[in-house]
């Protein structure tokens, strides 16, 4: 009874497995530019605090900002997953015509999720 169940499951809730993270994936490319970005950042916060006595408190807190923004802009070109190329399209990639309108929420992930086991 417990295998049967576990079956269902697996079968039927999207919840249980884990799923694949589709056409989306780390760019080693933008791992390398956001990484760069990254430390610029680092190096002009350093800079920032190290010439805070030369150019006067607002010209190191208008760098500080600024290198503020390159760390948080390199974490985000680092970390944005980018769409894969997809080889051509895949069959039954269309809409299917005998979806309801009114399916529910539930009804409608339970059938992208037998879709998406389908094509396994």
């Amino acid at each position: 009874m417990l295998d049967e169940m576990e079956r269902h499951l697996l079968k039927h809730d999207a919840d249980v497995v884990s799923a694949p993270s589709g056409d989306r994936a780390l760019s080693y490319r933008n791992l390398v530019y956001g990484a760069l970005l990254l430390l610029a950042g680092v190096g002009g916060l350093v800079a920032a605090v190290v010439a805070s006595g030369g150019i006067g408190q607002i010209g190191s807190i208008v760098i500080g900002v600024i290198a503020f923004v390159a760390m948080l802009g390199g974490a985000i070109v680092a970390f944005t997953p980018v769409r894969r190329a997809s080889s051509g399209v895949r069959p039954g990639a269309g809409p299917r015509p005998d979806r309801q309108r009114d399916a529910s929420f539930m009804e409608r992930m339970n059938d992208r999720w037998d879709r998406r086991q389908d094509e396994r």
